[in-house]
């Protein structure tokens, strides 16, 4: 496998993750269960779960709203951002 392919297994595998991560917080939430953490979930998306993280925050309508988290998550899909144009221009 080149550099490139396992980069791009590497994002595939932890937006799965994540997108799968928001959306046990959010079974959790309705069933009002102990719930995952809102490091954990931030985690993923500093992890590079960014994209899916959005996706889920909006298929599930959850987190949406929430000040204090948007911000980190905010600095931290911008960070990713950044991050994935550097290693896009450097390959």
């Amino acid at each position: 496998m080149t550099r490139t392919s396992v980069i791009l297994w590497y994002l595939v595998l932890i937006n799965l993750i994540t997108f799968i991560v928001r959306w046990v917080d959010k079974y959790k939430a309705v069933a009002q269960k102990r719930r995952v953490s809102e490091k954990n979930l931030l985690t993923f998306t500093a992890l590079g779960g960014r994209l899916w993280a959005v996706l889920g925050m909006q298929a599930f309508r959850h987190k949406t709203i929430k000040g204090a988290f948007l911000t980190k998550f905010r600095l931290l899909a911008t960070v990713w951002i950044i991050i994935s144009i550097v290693l896009l221009f450097s390959l």
